[in-house]
Formats: structure tokens, sequence, C-alpha cells
């Protein structure tokens, strides 16, 4: 059996939600008459537990705000996810990979922001969810970049975290890795720059699908 765990984060880098969650932060905003932030600055907390989240993008308010924003974001993003034209497509050629993985013998997670119910759910429109060994959430864990996720994947799995590559396309995935002291490669087609990756620690960058599968050759 080989002794590596390989760890997917799941928005941006397994599936491309990015539009659900701009328009559903936008919405959570509007709903206390604020203005809403950017797209770039709604895109750079994805990744992040949603109380860490509007922490970060909404630091300006108060606790008791960022409380009722988070609230307003998951009714919102229900609302848009039960939406049949609203989707969360997976990046073209993940799923070939995660089904060539797994049938070579690795043993594969996810950890993920997301809540539980909505790794579930993409996992399941995607016919994804016997590929994977261990599911790390905002609902188990401490968000990223606290190193708990992986620990806890690590334990589930009867590994290391020392055994573990994690996959990831934003600075809190890299940062979350080194933490837990396994190896980060950084994706770009996701919602962080390359050098955003780099300066968190990234040790290998994929801008394909295909330079993922080399690197992922190479280190296990």
């Amino acid at each position: 059996m080989i002794k590596k765990l390989i760890i997917f984060d799941c928005d941006g880098t397994l599936v491309d939600s990015q539009h659900l969650i701009v328009s559903a932060m936008n919405s959570a905003f509007e709903a206390e008459n604020l203005v809403p932030p950017s797209r770039e600055e709604t895109l750079a907390i994805v990744g992040l537990s949603l109380p860490q989240a509007f922490h970060k993008i909404a630091s300006g308010y108060s606790l008791e705000i960022q409380k009722q924003l988070s609230e307003h974001y998951k009714a919102a993003y229900r609302i848009f996810i039960s939406m049949p034209e609203q989707t969360e497509p997976l990046y073209a050629g993940i799923s070939t990979l995660i089904k060539q993985l797994h049938a070579s013998g690795y043993t594969l997670g996810v950890a993920t922001g997301k809540s539980r119910m909505g790794l579930m759910r993409v996992l399941k429109d995607h016919a994804l969810t016997d590929y994977f060994s261990t599911l790390q959430t905002a609902d188990d864990a401490q968000s990223k970049p606290h190193p708990e996720m992986l620990e806890r994947a690590a334990r589930e799995t009867g590994f290391t975290t020392n055994d573990i590559i994690m996959i990831g396309d934003t600075t809190f995935d890299i940062q979350m890795a080194r933490n837990a002291n396994s190896q980060a490669i950084g994706v770009t087609w996701g919602y962080h720059s390359k050098a955003q990756l780099l300066h968190a620690g990234a040790h290998s960058i994929a801008h394909s699908m295909q330079e993922l599968s080399q690197i992922l050759n190479q280190d296990t």
C-alpha cells in the first residue's frame, strides 16, 4: 500500500463555486443594507470557515453584524444552490484524476471550509462520494489554516500528517499543510495567485491537471 494520503480542498480546487459565493456574499451584505465587498475581496477569503471569513471581510463591523452576515450568507447560498441553473461544476479533468489516483491505491480525502452538508451535496452531485476515505469540514474542525483538519484526517486513516499531500488553491490550504508538516501543492485554476501560493510556502505549483498528476507521481 502506498504510504501517502492525498487531501483535496473543495471550492476552487475540485469545483468552481465562485459565482455562487459572490452572489451569496452580495446578498448577505445587501440584507444588512451594507455595501458588498468586491469580487476580489470575496474570493480572497474562500476556504475559511464562515465565522473566520466574515471576521476578515467584515472586520469594520461588530461581531453581531458579522454573525448576521454569516446567517444571511448561508440562507442565500441555500436558495441559489437550489436553483436548477446554479451549479458547482467540477474543474475539467479533476474527476478523471481522482478516479485514477483511487484506482492506483492512494487514500484520498477532502478538507474544506464548506459545511458537511454542502460537501456531501457536491460529492453526490458529481458521483465522487465513494472515492474519499476521510472528509473534513467546517462542522468538524477548526478553520484553515489551523492544522486540525489534516490531523483528524491522518487519525481517521492511519497515516501521520507527514504522510499527507495537501492540494489547494488558496494560501489557507498551503498554510494549513505547512502547519501540519505536510506536503503542500498549490493549484492556479482557483482563487489565489501563484505568487500568493508560493509566498504561503507551497512546495510545488500545478497550472493544469496534467502538471498536478506529474507532481503527484514524483512525490508519491
